[in-house]
């Protein structure tokens, strides 16, 4: 039987999980969605045909959404997690599990702001998600069993490949993947500024870019795919691309990448304690 599915706050990434679920053939009966407008209500529901509650005018649209649910995510901005947490606490049945989809929240804190035992699961997802491409980490709570785990999993299997990692290495997911695709679309900007260094024009920069960028990850879709063979397929000794990556890696690139993720991980590190002492 198809679980019952709660969105809270349908922003960006919960907006796209919602969208991504309906798409791989889940009922809109299944799903339960609060947003704060009725604005942002009538476009949701002209969308995905669900009707959503309105916490804007609906003092109790959280808890309704949650009462009714067997997932409950909750997507509103990392600040605002816990406070959320809070309030549905009273409407929650001790097997519904509760999952962040906000970067920044652990998992004790989570459980901290739920009742005693309630499963919960930290997610780390990625903006690629909102084209059903993205990489999403999890991480399981105490008391959160496989099945419960395995449920969340197929939620999120709607917008890209999912991973379970400890929570000791969430921070490490958002060096590598939460952060990555900004480090990706970096490259492609700097490819674009050095074709134009070079006398291209403009608009043919971008294209080139773009499209070599956009293309190169699609050689990296199958599961197969491994980064060094490819690099070494198109690798000629003493070609051009041979030069072009001698100069990246006598000028520090691999450890230029290693430190921007850690200092990316770092920063994650400090939100997670802000956000979660909330």
């Amino acid at each position: 039987m198809t679980p019952v599915l709660a969105f809270l706050g349908c922003g960006s990434m919960n907006g796209s999980i919602l969208r991504g679920v309906l798409a791989s053939g889940v009922p809109v009966e299944q799903v339960r969605a609060t947003v704060r407008s009725a604005e942002s209500a009538h476009r949701l529901q002209e969308e995905t045909e669900v009707r959503p509650y309105v916490t804007g005018e609906d003092p109790e649209a959280n808890r309704r959404a949650a009462r009714e649910a067997d997932v409950v995510l909750l997507g509103v901005k990392p600040v605002g997690i816990l406070e959320l947490a809070r309030e549905i606490a009273p409407a929650l049945r001790p097997g519904t599990v509760v999952a962040s989809v906000a970067a920044g929240i652990s998992v004790g804190a989570l459980e901290q702001a739920l009742p005693a035992g309630q499963p919960v699961v930290r997610t780390m997802p990625n903006t690629p998600s909102s084209v059903g491409r993205g990489v999403v980490s999890v991480t399981p709570g105490a008391a959160t069993t496989a099945d419960q785990t395995r449920a969340v999993r197929r939620v999120l299997e709607a917008v890209g490949t999912v991973v379970e990692v400890p929570e000791d290495q969430v921070d490490a997911v958002t060096g590598v993947s939460g952060s990555g695709p900004a480090y990706v679309f970096l490259l492609a900007e700097a490819m674009q500024q050095a074709g134009e260094r070079m006398g291209l024009p403009a608009d043919v920069a971008r294209v080139l870019a773009k499209e070599t960028v956009s293309g190169a990850g699609e050689l990296l879709r199958p599961a197969e795919a491994d980064p060094a063979a490819l690099r070494r397929a198109v690798t000629s000794p003493k070609g051009t691309t041979d030069r072009a990556i001698t100069t990246f890696q006598e000028n520090g690139f691999e450890d230029l990448v290693a430190a921007a993720a850690q200092a990316s991980a770092d920063r994650s590190a400090e939100l997670t304690r802000e956000f979660s002492a909330g």
